[in-house]
């Protein structure tokens, strides 16, 4: 009855994120009391495998003993201070860490993933100011991407379910399809190039574009015609940073260091809000001057370099370095691929994909709102799993074991069949481009 109340009691003053309000006439909220490991526990005691990581978010389960302790100890000591001509150790370390890990110089925190987004564009636009050349005031974004949903973070995605609406309000920007020749893109950047400030891309995965996952060859002929027409390259490694594509960041695939880092979610093991914009020093060069040159960069947040959220990433930082999670991961990504691999003969999947501890598959899309059938029958079944439109993901805590691995995925197949009856295999194929722009009951 606790869970009852509490969610009456929620649905009568708050808005939640990406959600039609209205389908919880009948979809229950859930109220969370508890976590700890890979689960969520309710107000009744039923638990959740978080088999999605809270948005993508948690590294090392829920209540991580290390990340507590970090923040409790921070807490005594100083939970926030003005970043303008303050800082603190905390701030400091972790910039010197990210730094030594990303082959980049500075760091700009800010506090969430579109925030960071935001800063990197403003810092490529004002470079390019800065040195002159004020003909460089637009940016390029991939085919079916999504960089997040404050105003500059929307201009530079392609999905309409979130962009449509405010269509009006964006500026102009370009896009570039995801199956071009290296001729093809040499081609692009030689007519373009004169107008562009920076070309921003999800590195590997495109995450919120349904788990669609591309080559590190095609990064790096992103990279490289960046290079050689002097355009800045950002790389979004706010969803797949941090280790989730198996490496610590996915631009590692292509071998290249990018001109600007976002990064966010993972930074802080899931626990605090925080983001930050690596970038080189020579950019940085390029804003340093007199107060009356104009060219400083004048862009806050209230709570940027919070200390309590720096003690919870480099906590992170730690567990990473002391517990050799990357070579754990390996084992981890091994299991999930053999689950997967028992997929391949259903009938009602198809598509399936992985990259590190990211996987996912397609279902047939029948307009039905089979995706949220498909989270209500994992939720009745001790999982939560959130569809992207017909997409099942995978992304897990690290914490996860492989039995609870193998648990996660045979609830996933099942209920995609409890979801609705499939036609022929047949059907699956004329329908395996159909997936990036169709509209979802859920965001992520």
């Amino acid at each position: 009855m606790l869970n009852q109340n509490l969610a009456r009691r929620d649905l009568n003053v708050l808005w939640h994120p990406c959600t039609q309000m209205k389908d919880h006439e009948s979809l229950p909220m859930i109220p969370i009391k508890k976590g700890e490991g890979v689960w969520l526990y309710d107000y009744e005691g039923k638990r959740y495998l978080d088999a999605i990581s809270s948005w993508w978010v948690n590294l090392f389960g829920h209540a991580n003993p290390k990340i507590n302790a970090a923040i409790k100890a921070q807490l005594d000591q100083l939970e926030h201070v003005i970043f303008a001509g303050f800082s603190h150790e905390g701030a400091i370390v972790l910039a010197e860490r990210l730094a030594k890990l990303t082959g980049l110089d500075r760091c700009f925190y800010a506090d969430n993933g579109s925030s960071a987004v935001e800063v990197a564009l403003k810092m490529s636009f004002q470079y390019w100011q800065n040195l002159g050349q004020i003909q460089k005031i637009k940016f390029l974004h991939l085919e079916n991407s999504y960089h997040g949903e404050t105003l500059g973070a929307l201009s530079v995605g392609d999905l309409g379910l979130y962009k449509k609406t405010f269509s009006p309000l964006l500026p102009a920007t370009l896009s570039l399809p995801l199956s071009l020749t290296a001729e093809a893109i040499d081609q692009f950047f030689s007519k373009h190039h004169h107008e562009l400030s920076a070309l921003i891309v999800e590195p590997m995965v495109q995450c919120v574009g349904q788990m669609n996952i591309y080559s590190a060859d095609y990064l790096k002929l992103l990279y490289d015609a960046c290079k050689r027409y002097n355009v800045h390259f950002i790389a979004d490694e706010i969803a797949v940073g941090f280790g989730r594509t198996g490496k610590m960041f996915a631009c590692e695939y292509a071998q290249i260091i990018p001109d600007f880092m976002c990064l966010s979610k993972g930074l802080t093991g899931g626990y605090l809000p925080l983001s930050c914009v690596l970038t080189r020093e020579s950019i940085y060069s390029a804003f340093y001057d007199t107060f009356e040159s104009g060219k400083g960069f004048l862009h806050s947040h209230s709570y940027c370099g919070n200390p309590l959220a720096i003690a919870a990433a480099l906590a992170t930082l730690d567990i990473f370095e002391t517990e050799n999670i990357l070579e754990k991961n390996k084992l981890l990504s091994t299991h999930l691929a053999n689950c997967l691999e028992n997929l391949k003969n259903d009938p009602n999947i198809f598509n399936i994909r992985q990259l590190g501890l990211i996987a996912a598959f397609d279902m047939i899309d029948n307009q039905n709102r089979r995706g949220l059938k498909v989270y209500q029958y994992a939720l009745q079944h001790e999982m939560l799993i959130r569809p992207i439109a017909h997409t099942i993901y995978f992304m897990p805590p690290y914490v996860i074991s492989t039995d609870e691995i193998t648990q996660m995925v045979n609830v996933a197949e099942r209920a995609v069949l409890h979801a609705s009856v499939i036609p022929s295999k047949h059907s699956n194929n004329v329908l395996l481009g159909k997936t990036a722009k169709t509209s979802s009951p859920f965001k992520i």
